[in-house]
C-alpha cells in the first residue's frame, strides 16, 4: 500500500512506547501495533486527532504517500 504510517518515528522522537501511547490514545497495544505496522486499512478520524494530540504532531507527521509500481501504474490509466 502507498501510505506510509510513520508512528514508530514519532515513538523514537517522543522517547515513548507503544503500550503508552496506546494508553494515552485510548486503544490497545494491539490495534496500535496493526496500524503503526501498515497493516490497518482505515484510521478514524478520532483516532488520528487522539495519535497528534498523544504525540504533539500533526497528521502528515504520522503518515505519508510514497509511489509503488501499482499505484503508478493505476495513474497512467
Amino acid at each position: 500500500m502507498p501510505i506510509i504510517v510513520d508512528i514508530d518515528v514519532m515513538l523514537a522522537k517522543r522517547k515513548m512506547s507503544v503500550g503508552e501511547l496506546a494508553d494515552l490514545v485510548g486503544i490497545t497495544p494491539a490495534n496500535l501495533a496493526v496500524l503503526k505496522n501498515g497493516r490497518a486499512k482505515a484510521v478514524r478520524f478520532a483516532t488520528l486527532a487522539a495519535l497528534c494530540a498523544a504525540l504533539d504532531c500533526q497528521p502528515g507527521d504520522l503518515l505519508r504517500w510514497e509511489a509503488t509500481d501499482e499505484a503508478t501504474a493505476a495513474e497512467a490509466g
